[in-house]
């Protein structure tokens, strides 16, 4: 069994109302504004936000884009943009699920939605490499999640059949996608909740 983990809240912090709650605190008060905000700043990763996810538009761009739609002033939102990598600190419990799965003898790979300056960023920062034998960027390919596209060259590329991979992921839809595919599926909430599940899988030792 492959074993393939998506980034963003599940490896590494990714929750936006906090988020820009830290790094806009003079336009928001708090998580529950943050939220709100969120639903305009990354339209559910469609829109503006999605085609930077998908390496259809570079960051300038992006920006452009999201101050023409809001009105938000474009350095607010440049200081956003330029925050993420400061949200992106590892989930250690997740580093050690890796490690261990790895010591088990686990062949690892990765699916990520990332812009192509985060992705950077994560290569440069964490031992990636060391970590996953492959990986499939967003940003790099040109398609996301949860279209069918990414999944298949996600398969391509990690030498898999559907049926060969176990894929760890926080949102539902992408969840659905891939089980529709005939992936294994774990919808991520969690290190621990993950781990037991790899446990009843006998992936991973009690």
């Amino acid at each position: 069994m492959k074993i393939v983990f998506d980034f963003g809240a599940v490896l590494f912090r990714w929750h936006p109302p906090s988020f820009l709650a830290r790094v806009w605190a003079h336009r928001v008060a708090d998580e529950v504004e943050g939220a709100a905000v969120a639903k305009d700043f990354f339209q559910a990763y469609s829109g503006d936000w999605g085609a930077f996810d998908q390496g259809l538009a570079d960051a300038p761009t992006t920006a452009d884009r999201i101050h023409a739609r809001t009105g938000w002033p474009r350095e607010d939102i440049v200081a956003v943009m330029d925050a993420v990598p400061s949200e992106l600190k590892l989930i250690e419990g997740s580093a050690a699920l890796i490690l261990e799965l790895k010591a088990q003898g686990h062949t690892l790979h990765f699916l990520s939605n990332m812009p192509e300056p985060y992705a950077d960023y994560l290569e440069q920062t964490f031992p990636l490499k060391d970590w996953f034998v492959s990986g499939v960027f967003s940003g790099r390919v040109k398609q996301s999640k949860p279209s069918r596209e990414i999944f298949d060259l996600a398969l391509e590329q990690f030498g898999a059949k559907p049926d060969e991979v176990l894929f760890l992921d926080d949102h539902p839809d992408n969840i659905a996608a891939a089980k529709a595919l005939g992936w294994h599926t774990h919808l991520f909430t969690t290190p621990e909740l993950a781990r037991q599940d790899l446990v009843r899988r006998e992936l991973l030792p009690a």
